[in-house]
């Protein structure tokens, strides 16, 4: 019999992957920047909110419903952009949706009332999609090297600490544009206005198009169905939050919108080219890593709100008579934010270093338990700033580690013209992870207030919050024990 290598063909030439090689880090420095943007954009206006809802004229809750849209727009647009990128090159769709996000950037320096500015601020969600068109974009260059897996690997740990570092970068500009344009929020608002808009020259000018495989067909029908599900999903679970879980009405806008998922199935595995492949996404290399992703959801955006609120909680308070007795009463948390966001950005880099020597399964399962005993760790470790933040730490690094690893592992495990939709899934299903659980913390905390004198929630329903967040995390690395040992690896070419 002949060796396997001479049946499936020849393996590439070490000159086309020394090329693919030297063109990817020219690629990659330009989706740098992209990436740097993309983490301004989520940084720069966290200290400008209190600026904005005097500005205004509306309450601190009516803010969040700037979040609670653009998180639908971005559930919405991105599997649609995705897979218009695996149907017409990941490039042009980039453009697009730099475009779109430059569009209603700018417009929201402009807006000065509720209305506008909410439908501002939901649109600019389409920036959302960059990353997962990012990995796509490099792994199809990449395909036929025989080295396009463990390259894309090590170019989203490079590009996801591009997003915290900018994310970091942004958070420390925002406050102090601010007060250099005088307290003029329009002024102020057009810094990312003009990044975004820069970006785009160095994403037209600087990164070549992918090949996208032709005779594809745009399952509108499909994505329809889907986004009337993510929009019931969503939608509910932010009027619950707002609600509370009395109002029987959010859980049925919920239900509607998880009973839409059943006819979007049946439509799926009747079309020749669907919106979305179920078969693909019931491969056993496939389904774990797009359910870790939305149980990463669950630490990741979830518990950001109560880590705030703890951090800033005073255990002096007192209470009923005696001191509250947890909380680290800090005034300013962006020491525990900034802590936290700095490990995301550590997690990423060792991501793309240990990438190179360590299967890509491992390193997911190693980056879930990170984040298991980061979050069961803090629920003995929460008495000071000096417990709290070591295993806040180890909780990042996971976390930043699995936000590079889950879409370039999503790519390598889709079949040719389908990276685009795979990675943008994992974006999708982390969202939703991270809506529901938000709205479970929400609820939790709401409920466990400490006595009728304060507002400050009670310790177990912090601890409650830590518990599901590890438990979640154990869960995810259980399940990828169930990926075959080679999977995300560089498949020999037929």
């Amino acid at each position: 019999m002949a060796p396997r290598q001479a049946q499936r063909g020849a393996l590439p030439t070490a000159p086309l992957r020394s090329d693919f090689a030297r063109t990817t880090i020219r690629i990659v420095g330009w989706l740098f920047c992209l990436e740097l943007v993309s983490g301004i954009l989520q940084g720069y206006y966290v200290p400008l909110i209190p600026r904005l809802v005097e500005h205004l004229g509306i309450t601190d809750a009516e803010f969040n419903w700037f979040e609670a849209g653009q998180l639908l727009v971005s559930a919405l647009s991105v599997p649609l952009l995705a897979k218009l990128g695996d149907m017409f090159g990941h490039k042009r769709m980039l453009l697009v949706a730099t475009v779109l996000t430059a569009a209603f950037t700018w417009w929201l320096a402009f807006a000065n009332d509720f209305t506008t500015f909410l439908i501002a601020w939901s649109l600019t969600g389409f920036y959302a999609v960059w990353l997962p068109l990012e990995i796509a974009l490099i792994f199809d260059r990449g395909r036929a090297t025989g080295i396009g897996a463990a390259t894309t690997r090590r170019a989203a740990g490079t590009l996801v600490l591009a997003l915290q570092l900018g994310a970091i970068a942004g958070a420390l500009l925002g406050r102090r544009v601010l007060g250099w344009t005088g307290d003029d929020v329009a002024l102020t608002m057009i810094v990312p206005a003009i990044a975004v808009t820069l970006v785009f020259f160095a994403i037209l000018f600087g990164v070549p198009e992918s090949t996208p495989l032709r005779g594809r067909s745009l399952d509108l029908t499909g994505f329809v169905l889907l986004g009337l599900a993510l929009v019931g999903i969503t939608a509910g679970l932010r009027l619950m939050s707002v609600n509370g879980p009395d109002a029987w009405w959010t859980w049925l806008v919920v239900a509607a919108g998880l009973l839409l998922l059943l006819p979007f199935g049946w439509w799926e595995l009747r079309q020749r080219d669907p919106a979305i492949d179920l078969r693909v996404l019931r491969a056993r290399s496939m389904w774990p890593v797009q359910l870790t992703a939305g149980l990463v959801g669950v630490s990741l955006l979830g518990a950001q709100a109560p880590l705030a609120t703890f951090a800033a909680t005073d255990p002096e308070e007192v209470v009923d008579g005696r001191p509250l007795g947890y909380g680290l009463g800090l005034d300013d948390t962006s020491l525990v934010i900034g802590g936290y966001i700095l490990s995301l950005a550590v997690g990423a880099l060792l991501f793309a270093i240990l990438s190179r020597r360590i299967a890509p399964r491992a390193v997911l399962i190693v980056a879930t338990f990170l984040v298991a005993v980061g979050y069961l760790a803090l629920v003995p470790l929460h008495g000071s700033l000096g417990q709290f933040l070591p295993p806040l730490v180890v909780a990042g690094l996971g976390c930043g580690a699995l936000v590079a690893a889950l879409p370039a592992t999503a790519a390598a495990a889709a079949p040719p013209g389908q990276t685009g939709i795979a990675a943008a899934l994992t974006n999708t299903t982390k969202t939703i992870g991270g809506s529901f659980a938000s709205t479970v913390f929400g609820i939790v905390l709401a409920t466990g207030i400490a006595s009728a004198a304060t507002t400050a929630a009670s310790l177990s329903g912090y601890i409650t919050v830590w518990v599901v967040c590890g438990a979640s995390a154990l869960l995810a690395a259980v399940l990828l024990f169930l990926v075959p040992r080679d999977a995300f690896g560089e498949p020999l070419r037929d």
